[in-house]
């Protein structure tokens, strides 16, 4: 069966645009959205965003890493709301009842984004990359897609490197809304399966540990020794 998912693969430097080639989608154009809407059901419950890495908030920190990317910023996020607010963007929570998983945080986020396309994050990888919104607005206009999606290179056991899908690093046009609503109203609750049904282009991003999360303590402690 062929993959639904497009690849996109680095562009060759003799066809690169010259430096005063504007982009085809400007950060402007894009809302960034940290998601910090779980459960924390791996880390005992804990908010899962709101434990500290290099000493300050882990959704605060992708936060920063993501507002240097994108023009408005949210943040997604379902309890501590005014421990949220106090980092200085909009804070929303789920309109979708019963802590619906990451897609619930698209919708919300997508009914608060006055820009033509949305940029989610998770709250638990603080490294991922400083070109992360470029290189995927890139390859959204290049291939006139409806989502970009990070993939990232892994090692596996016998040490060859293997492409993962990073499914929570999407950038995707805010017109999808719609289809995402009645997706999640049907039961549909992953987002690989969701974003099958699209025009979906993969991206891929090669540095070592970029997408490193922690969904544990213990996994938090290791990003950051």
């Amino acid at each position: 069966m062929q993959s639904p998912y497009r690849r996109a693969t680095p562009t060759p430097a003799s066809q690169k645009p010259t430096p005063a080639a504007k982009p085809v989608i400007t950060p402007a154009e894009i809302t960034g959205v940290v998601l910090a809407g779980g459960r924390g059901s791996r880390m005992g419950g804990l908010d899962k965003g709101l434990q500290l890495y290099g000493g300050i908030p882990l959704a605060q920190h992708g936060l920063r890493r993501l507002q240097a990317q994108v023009g408005p910023a949210l943040v997604n996020a379902n309890r501590h709301l005014a421990q949220y607010q106090a980092f200085g963007v909009p804070v929303v929570s789920d309109t979708v009842p019963d802590f619906a998983g990451p897609l619930a945080g698209f919708i919300t986020a997508l009914e608060n984004c006055q820009t033509p396309y949305l940029m989610t994050v998770p709250c638990d990888t603080p490294q991922f990359p400083t070109d992360l919104v470029a290189r995927l607005a890139a390859a959204l206009a290049q291939h006139d897609a409806d989502i970009a999606m990070a993939s990232a290179m892994e090692l596996q056991a016998d040490g060859s490197p293997a492409w993962y899908r990073q499914p929570v690093f999407c950038l995707l046009k805010c017109s999808l809304l719609p289809g995402l609503r009645s997706f999640v109203a049907d039961g549909g609750r992953k987002i690989g399966a969701w974003t099958a049904q699209q025009h979906t282009v993969q991206v891929e991003f090669d540095e070592p540990g970029a997408f490193a999360n922690a969904n544990t303590l213990a996994q938090l402690q290791a990003l950051q020794t």
